[in-house]
């Protein structure tokens, strides 16, 4: 076989490949480093060597696994549909190459099967220990990390994994799509209206257009409209723990406040569980990259700067579950709260941390909503970007999240109108972007511009767009329309429970007092509202969700930092480092001795 020769995985291999790795997958991506002899060695410390012969399974696709190989001789091939007449080859890995991706730390159950292809052995390592050698060994972690990162991309890429066959005009089709593109699962859309694959596999199936949007995996598993809960089982996204629901912090939701939050509080011993509705990471996890965030001077996109918060929330402890709609909140006696979800489940902590974030404003103009999930979005990921590749798009919105929006379509499409109803861009955008923005060839800016009608049938065709100065109307041919106006809160469920401002935004702080309905609450405390605490004691609004916040990913991690510290002050810790502290209002079988930091007299 000569050097240019194709792998069976599609990829051609270099003329300069190794020998003993001549079947190799070559690591175009960065997503398949090699590992050096001093880190293998490291990981060998913790693991134990094995044999494999040809057609040995060591992930099977579907199930959940627990352990992490590393190749130390022979090769082992990544395949979907193992066994099955669509089986294919995705990758072949050689000596020094580790087997996994991102749903090996999270997780969730694996997206295809890795097969021994000769013989050779593999070095095994449980999942408790990568974990903890990731988080103590920062060459092998960031290797490690970086890797599972590149390849969950890849995958996704690709279409791997389930199926989803739908409408593109049905409401439940756009839930779905929206929900797997937002946790970043590996899938595949099959649109019921343009695509011959569908009317095959409804037959194969013995099932009818009415019964969609279906959801399909490995021909064993078939969901008719699944809820996003059920969807999240099948692919193994953890869930609510069984048993006696109560703990120290409780944390709605998971952007980058609820995570910095949820890191804290595990790391300094509180027993931790995070509820998410729809993604980790909120807003800023759809971001394409953020580039104004301290220690990050080449930007991080927001989907990898979740998935290490996610990582080190985990790594300390915190649970995390998803997708889990909280519904309600009241207390339960004199320590606990009683968060009450959409399922009819609960969980009880002795102190809660609000983080729901913000939605973005949907746009209300003539003909949006039809096109919904097609043509108009509210987020701007790999994901929309791959459908602009030939057209121009439209970007409405004068924030960062506009700018960032710009400047990553840009890299896509052809052209990228950005529509801002104001005079300029120097109101809402940081400068650093409105630079980048102003100077990007493919972008044109249009002050005083605002849309009044979405035009097409099944895609967007044409905007309708006004002058607001002149009343001057005209069209705009595009594709796609990206929309960033503002947010909205997650607080409707909050509404009477505690104290929210004109637009819905949580109150805290002396503010959140002065406002409460029951001022009798406070009576016997001994202690005015703290700085993030909401106007029930032990309740406290961090990021977006706070009235009065900055809008940033920065500030939000700061505030969701900040209120572990007052966590600690409701619950009477006062322990000082290397002591232990406990809480002389535990009252409960959940009160434990903790070790903890000493307070900051600044945030007294």
């Amino acid at each position: 076989m000569s050097g240019d020769q194709p792998l069976p995985g599609g990829e051609p291999v270099p003329e300069e490949a190794d020998e003993a790795v001549f079947w190799e997958t070559p690591d175009i991506h960065g997503a398949y480093p090699r590992l050096t002899e001093d880190q293998t060695a490291r990981l060998a410390e913790h693991g134990q060597r094995r044999s494999m012969a040809p057609n040995d399974v060591l992930i099977q696709e579907g199930e959940r696994c627990e352990t992490f190989f590393v190749v130390l001789s022979g090769t082992v091939a990544v395949v979907e549909d193992y066994g099955t007449p669509e089986e294919h080859v995705l990758r072949v890995h050689g000596p020094g190459r580790f087997i996994g991706e991102l749903g090996l730390l999270n997780g969730q159950v694996a997206f295809y099967t890795a097969v021994a292809r000769e013989p050779g052995e593999v070095l095994v390592v449980s999942l408790d220990q990568l974990r903890h050698l990731v988080s103590q060994d920062s060459t092998i972690g960031d290797v490690v990390l970086r890797a599972c990162l590149g390849r969950r991309a890849l995958l996704v890429g690709q279409g791997v994994g389930f199926r989803i066959i739908g409408s593109r005009y049905s409401p439940d089709t756009r839930r779905l799509r929206e929900f797997a593109v937002r946790n970043r699962l590996p899938h595949r859309w099959i649109d019921l209206e343009t695509d011959e694959e569908a009317e095959d596999l409804l037959r194969r199936f013995g099932v009818g257009p009415e019964e969609t949007p279906l959801v399909i995996w490995r021909d064993t598993a078939l969901l008719r409209n699944p809820s996003n809960a059920e969807l999240a089982r099948l692919i193994g996204l953890p869930s609510l723990p069984a048993g006696n629901r109560h703990g120290d912090v409780l944390i709605v939701g998971s952007g980058p406040a609820g995570l910095a939050a949820a890191v804290y509080a595990a790391s300094e011993g509180l027993s931790t569980t995070v509820v998410e509705a729809m993604a980790a990471g909120g807003q800023a996890g759809t971001s394409s990259r953020i580039e104004n965030l301290l220690g990050f001077p080449a930007g991080i996109s927001g989907a990898e700067l979740t998935e290490r918060a996610v990582l080190q929330a985990g790594k300390f402890g915190a649970r995390m579950s998803i997708p889990v709609e909280a519904t309600g909140l009241h207390p339960k006696d004199e320590d606990h709260y009683v968060v009450g979800f959409a399922d009819g489940s609960e969980v009880a902590a002795r102190a809660v941390v609000l983080a729901t974030g913000a939605r973005y404003r949907r746009l209300q103009v003539p003909g949006i909503e039809r096109l919904e999930g097609t043509s108009v979005h509210y987020s701007a990921t790999v994901y929309e970007a791959q459908q602009c590749r030939t057209d121009p798009v439209a970007v409405v919105g004068g924030g960062n999240s506009a700018g960032q929006a710009v400047l990553f379509l840009a890299g896509y499409a052809p052209k990228v109108c950005l529509l801002v109803r104001g005079p300029s861009l120097e109101a809402n955008m940081s400068r650093y972007l409105i630079e980048q923005v102003e100077r990007h060839p493919r972008v044109e800016v249009m002050l005083h511009t605002e849309v009044t009608e979405v035009i097409g049938q099944e895609l967007l065709e044409e905007l309708d767009v006004v002058d607001n100065r002149t009343g001057g109307h005209r069209r705009l041919a595009v594709r796609g329309l990206f929309v960033f106006t503002g947010a909205d809160p997650h607080t409707e469920w909050l509404a009477g429970i505690v104290a929210l401002d004109s637009r819905g935004f949580v109150l805290t702080g002396p503010e959140a007092q002065e406002a409460c309905a029951y001022p009798e609450v406070w009576d016997g405390r001994g202690r005015s509202c703290m700085t993030l605490e909401t106007s029930l004691p032990g309740v406290f609004a961090v990021g977006d969700v706070r009235s009065g916040s900055v809008k940033r990913v920065a500030s939000a991690a700061g505030e969701g930092a900040m209120a572990i510290h007052f966590v600690h002050r409701h619950l009477g810790h006062s322990a000082a480092p290397g002591t232990t502290g406990t809480s002389v209002a535990a009252g409960g079988s959940d009160a434990s001795p903790r070790t903890r930091h000493k307070e900051s007299a600044w945030l007294a």
